[in-house]
């Protein structure tokens, strides 16, 4: 659209207007295929001309050129050779007016657009050019003074060249004064403008002349929805993105497959998974097929937001369109894959793609580094990792972490060891790898080695985090070093760190656990004053250690207090109370708890079921405990190892081993491995009836499964042996116990004397009473009075005496029963020990 220009800027005294030459400079372009005249060059006044001549002869010039060229206003190419002839002349001064003017000429016909175009990218490209709006407004000043009727050409070359020369704050400016005074920029130059300012990272700017080019009902081509959506990736504005696409698809504009692909890379980034794979759909049914890139972006959002299913099936689409899987959307799947805790099924993948001739990249090695050692397989993240270094690709601090949280998982410290040295040599241990071996060594109670990798931290320049500092900490409270924990909090101040709610949570654990209540209670009233808001797992910390040493009734109150603070007591919370009520015998307060749980909402879960089983059958309650037992069952509750454990013990006590033995071969069809505490009830509860043959079998299991053999276990073997006279198995096993390494208890030794005694093996018995006092260990009056109730009954009398001196020798005093066997001969067996 053709129009004229309306002389609407005030005239400019021709003494004021500013010479081309000072506003302009004369710059290296770009080769311009069009024909280019030469440019103008600077020149001065002779340097002792006067200033009223100086000018007199620049007016005069200015005059003399603008008539001449405006003879020439329908002959571009006269006007242009008139230029050139007179740009070369000693003492003319070229002035903006001048420049416009001939811009004006050349832009009204084709044949010298080319050459416009080349002025005006000299004239912009300069060092001294003006201001965009002082060259507009020349421009529009020129174009209303000499009548031109014009298009907005030479407007949209000048908006052109402000963004070839990349100042595109200017170029700016020249397309607000350009709609300013009704001149609107040709489409495909916004384009290029908004696609500049998009890379500078001009985001608001973008939408704001978008906006002002909708006032003018002006709304662009696909390319510039392109842009506009673009901007909004860059932006983090996903849902604009979006809405920028349905308004222009609902406008009628023709779309293209580049639009599809972006709005769907906004759309997974929101994400919208349902309305990504809408989009996808829609664009295979017009015809397009979606390129791998996205493929790529809607698989990696599938991934991510656990639709694992519609990830597979994408990529399936994706090869059967005939694109190869490439390493991006194989990494995505592998990530699934592990996530699902299917990592041989992503490791597969890995080997497939690797024969497919893909090239793993760090991200890859990360992702099945961090699989492998979440599930403990540290054979094959050591192999994968040591396989990137061969390939040259260098590890990441990421992919040493996860391996030294695999390494702990498996209690690997030798083999964390090495890689922390390995990373401090290639100068990837951060902080955060260091945090997690004091954390480590802090679980441990290794403070001394915790010492030593923190000196060794500092030396290489990495400064400790306060989650280092809380490491440490938790090392002294696990250790019960309670003053030194307390220490490090003096030295977080004066690092100038805050403490935080884990700092105090971990000494408040630390002095319960010490079993010191009123230093815990004071570490939580200093929290409070340092204005430190309490979490929810250090307002059970409290409750918990107050559960632990028994103050049922305080806390109540505590968590009473707490509620009006803002906590919901959560399953944790309840359990605890359970649990402590439990261990005081307190059955009904128990329960009591228990149903204020439920009519809170809160679900019970195994751990709360397991203390209340394990109360009832401490009251002797199994009927009460089975019945737990079967609503955990019919709630969907799995029962764990300890649940059982607690179920069994009971039964065991009751002597009810049918009932048990019923449990312990639940326990292993349903794939739960029993641990020593369920062997050993089920080996006391056997050997308590006699069935020294199920004991041993049960023992002979034990082994060959791999779970440990105790003291406790060889206790009740060996009294259910000595018992039946099966003197010479027994000394069997205690010969095993001790190659085991196992120190016999005051129990054991109790029960040995106690056996051999009653199998009249006197000499033997006094040889355990010797080592006895070789291992420091005192025998107890029970021990003394089956020795002297022993030698008395094979008439030794002067041993049993001297046995009785020797008890008091010891310091120990002897009981009703001592003297009742030395004055009556009698023993009463009563006072034997329960083990045999």
């Amino acid at each position: 659209m053709r129009m004229r220009f309306s002389n609407n800027l005030s005239s400019v005294p021709p003494n004021k207007l500013r010479p081309f030459t000072q506003l302009c400079s004369k710059p290296t372009l770009p080769t311009d295929p069009l024909p280019t005249p030469n440019l103008p060059e600077k020149t001065s006044p002779e340097p002792h001309s006067p200033e009223p001549t100086v000018a007199r002869t620049r007016v005069t010039s200015e005059s003399h050129v603008l008539k001449t060229l405006l003879s020439h206003k329908t002959d571009p190419e006269s006007a242009l050779n008139f230029f050139k002839r007179v740009e070369r002349k000693r003492g003319f001064v070229k002035t903006v007016d001048v420049l416009c003017l001939l811009l004006h000429i050349l832009s009204s016909s084709p044949k010298s657009h080319g050459v416009a175009r080349y002025l005006l990218n000299n004239y912009v490209f300069g060092d001294s050019c003006p201001a965009a709006r002082v060259l507009v407004e020349h421009l529009l000043e020129c174009a209303g003074r000499y009548d031109f009727e014009s298009d907005s050409r030479v407007f949209n070359y000048l908006l052109n060249s402000y963004v070839r020369a990349n100042k595109i704050t200017d170029a700016v400016e020249c397309f607000r004064m350009m709609l300013e005074h009704g001149v609107i920029p040709w489409v495909p130059i916004m384009n290029i403008l908004l696609t500049a300012m998009v890379r500078r990272g001009m985001i608001d700017g973008v939408f704001e002349l978008f906006d002002e080019m909708i006032e003018r009902k002006v709304y662009g081509d696909c390319y510039t929805l392109h842009v506009l959506m673009r901007a909004c990736l860059k932006g983090g504005r996903f849902e604009e993105a979006e809405k920028y696409f349905e308004e222009a698809k609902g406008r009628g504009l023709k779309l293209d497959a580049a639009a599809y692909s972006i709005v769907i890379q906004a759309v997974c980034r929101r994400p919208n998974l349902n309305l990504a794979c809408k989009l996808l759909k829609e664009m295979r049914e017009l015809g397009w097929v979606p390129s791998e890139g996205t493929y790529t972006t809607v698989i990696g959002a599938c991934v991510k937001q656990g639709d694992f299913v519609e990830a597979l099936r994408l990529k399936d689409e994706m090869v059967n369109s005939g694109m190869p899987l490439n390493i991006f959307v194989a990494t995505s799947l592998m990530k699934g894959y592990c996530v699902q805790g299917d990592v041989n099924c992503a490791l597969q993948l890995f080997d497939e793609i690797v024969e497919a001739g893909v090239v793993p990249n760090v991200v890859t090695f990360s992702v099945l580094i961090d699989g492998c050692s979440k599930i403990g397989n540290m054979e094959k993240a050591n192999e994968l990792y040591n396989r990137m270094k061969l390939m040259g690709i260098q590890p990441t601090d990421f992919i040493v972490n996860f391996l030294l949280k695999g390494f702990q998982k498996q209690n690997l410290l030798e083999n964390a060891y090495r890689l922390l040295d390995e990373a401090v040599e290639h100068g990837i241990a951060s902080v955060v790898t260091y945090n997690i071996l004091l954390y480590w060594l802090g679980e441990l109670g290794k403070v001394n080695e915790a010492g030593n990798l923190w000196d060794k931290m500092m030396s290489k320049g990495i400064t400790p985090s306060l989650v280092s500092y809380n490491n440490i900490i938790l090392g002294h409270c696990k250790k019960g070093c309670m003053d030194d924990a307390y220490s490090v909090m003096n030295d977080i101040l004066e690092r100038g760190f805050q403490p935080n709610a884990i700092t105090y949570t971990l000494l408040i654990d630390g002095f319960f656990k010490k079993g010191d209540c009123d230093h815990a209670l004071v570490m939580f009233e200093q929290m409070m004053a340092a204005d430190i808001a309490p979490t929810d797992y250090t307002f059970n910390t409290i409750i918990n250690g107050l559960c632990k040493v028994g103050r049922m009734s305080e806390t109540q109150d505590k968590l009473n207090d707490f509620i009006k603070q803002g906590f919901i007591p959560t399953s944790m919370t309840y359990n605890s109370i359970i649990d402590g009520f439990v261990k005081e015998g307190a059955i009904d307060s128990a329960l009591s708890a228990y149903g204020e749980m439920c009519k809170s909402g809160i679900s019970p879960n195994v751990i709360t079921y397991t203390s209340l089983v394990n109360g009832f059958c401490k009251c002797n309650k199994i009927d009460l405990a089975l019945e737990m037992h079967n609503d955990m069952k019919n709630k969907g509750l799995k029962l764990d190892i300890t649940a059982y454990s607690a179920l069994i013990n009971g039964l065991c006590k009751m002597q009810d081993m049918e009932s048990a033995s019923k449990l312990f071969s639940e326990v292993l069809e349903i794939g739960l491995a029993p641990n020593s505490f369920v062997y050993n009830s089920m080996i006391s509860g056997f050997k308590n009836l006699n069935n020294i043959e199920a004991a041993l079998k049960l023992h002979k299991k034990m082994i060959n499964d791999k779970i440990p053999c105790d003291l406790q276990t060889y206790t009740s073997l060996i009294g259910g042996l000595l018992k039946e006279g099966k003197l010479s198995f027994a000394s069997d096993l205690y010969s095993e116990m001790l190659s085991e390494g196992i120190v016999p208890d005051i129990f054991m030794y109790t029960v040995l004397i106690n056996g051999l005694c009653n199998h009249r093996q006197l000499e033997n018995a006094g040889k355990i009473l010797k080592e006895m006092d070789g291992n420091n260990i005192t025998p107890s009056v029970l021990i003394y009075n089956t020795l002297i109730a022993g030698h008395f009954k094979e008439g030794n009398l002067q041993e049993a005496f001297r046995l009785h001196d020797e008890m008091l020798d010891k310091g120990l005093v002897p009981d009703d029963t001592t003297y009742d066997i030395l004055v009556n001969g009698k023993f009463k067996r009563s006072h034997t020990h329960a083990g045999t």
